[in-house]
């Protein structure tokens, strides 16, 4: 049977890389590594599922960047050193073997961090602590610690730490990398007004919030090259303030999007609650519509986008070019193989995949998938 989804299983373009159709895995935190930091088999089976159930791109959980204060959560996988390098190695050769791409996504916990196998403590854009409690179900419990105020030094450390993990994720063949900036983690947090407290050069003003995130991208391109796509996370909400939005409303998204597009990346990933309703209040613009409209670059949409007709809707109104889905891709390893073939969606099922903890599960490796 034909699918009536026209522009979802349409070819697209990221960066250097062409993707089979339009539909991205998003970027979920598994907890499912080695104490070490060492992908493992577990995880090459869960991220084989979506390949072979027709995903085009697979963008991998948030992999610490460092052996410093990087690291958000206990069995959290890294790419700093030969051993993790190899291990995505062979996840990343597994997801090809399905014809899938694949971009690993670096991740600076910072003050979000609850649980780091290296440091004790926490540093930060301030020494303020994240609004909320950790999370239950990633291994934490109470409040956030008070975090140390960065150093310029420490803020050097964290640029090269994404430019090595940029170039060891291309060396383990990842087609590209996702800076994350979103979701309360490090460079959102340089992004807050209440969490960036700085008065030199990377606080104060939005423009001066932005730096180290516009820095880090050009850094991460002129180490990689041309030819290895160079995406980046944004929201407003965070892990443990998800209601929070940006105080100037469209005109930050104006300003960060602008920005942004003129760096030298290939697309930016926005995460909404619902990627298809208005972001800064009644009638206003979606998230994705306004990183579009002021980037001019390729947009990936998240944000309860499970629904196909809803989701091609997005790409009709050329709000975005691509869609990620997180917790639909959950229940539906095989979810565009599904669409292709009109059959019928499994509910996301909250407490039998995350709960207690969020690691992969058993019964989620032996899904039936739909190929």
């Amino acid at each position: 049977m034909s699918s009536p989804y026209t522009l979802l299983f349409s070819k697209g373009n990221l960066g250097a890389s062409l993707t089979k159709n339009r539909y991205i895995v998003a970027p979920m935190t598994r907890v499912s590594a080695e104490e070490n930091g060492v992908a493992n088999e577990t995880m090459e089976k869960y991220y084989e599922r979506f390949a072979k159930g027709g995903f085009g791109v697979i963008i991998s959980e948030g992999i610490y960047t460092d052996n410093q204060y990087s690291q958000g959560y206990f069995n959290q996988p890294g790419i700093v050193n030969k051993e993790q390098i190899e291990a995505w190695r062979k996840i990343v050769q597994t997801v090809h073997d399905h014809e899938s791409l694949m971009i690993a996504q670096l991740m600076h916990a910072g003050g979000q961090s609850q649980g780091n196998a290296y440091k004790d403590n926490t540093k930060a854009p301030s020494a303020i602590a994240p609004k909320g409690d950790q999370l239950g179900f990633y291994g934490g419990s109470g409040p956030f610690p008070v975090p140390e105020e960065m150093t310029v030094d420490d803020i050097e450390a964290v640029k090269k730490s994404f430019v090595e993990s940029a170039v060891n994720a291309k060396e383990a063949g990842f087609e590209g990398v996702e800076i994350h900036g979103a979701n309360g983690y490090l460079l959102d947090q340089f992004l807050t007004d209440y969490l960036n407290k700085r008065e030199d050069e990377y606080g104060g003003s939005l423009e001066n919030r932005l730096r180290l995130l516009t820095e880090i991208i050009h850094d991460v391109r002129s180490a990689v090259g041309d030819d290895f796509v160079v995406g980046i996370r944004i929201s407003q909400g965070k892990v443990a303030d998800q209601s929070y939005k940006w105080p100037e409303g469209q005109a930050a998204a104006q300003t960060i999007f602008t920005t942004l597009g003129k760096t030298e990346l290939d697309y930016i990933h926005t995460t909404d609650g619902d990627g298809a309703q208005p972001s800064f209040g009644e009638n206003s613009q979606t998230l994705a519509e306004a990183a579009t409209s002021f980037s001019r670059l390729p947009v990936i949409a998240n944000g309860q986008l499970g629904d196909p007709s809803k989701a091609e809707v997005l790409l009709q109104k050329e709000q975005a070019e691509f869609i990620s889905l997180g917790t639909s891709a959950l229940a539906n390893p095989d979810l565009p193989n599904k669409v292709e073939k009109d059959l019928d969606f499994e509910e996301f099922d909250f407490e039998k995949i995350l709960l207690p903890q969020a690691y992969v599960k058993k019964h989620e490796l032996e899904m039936k998938i739909v190929e």
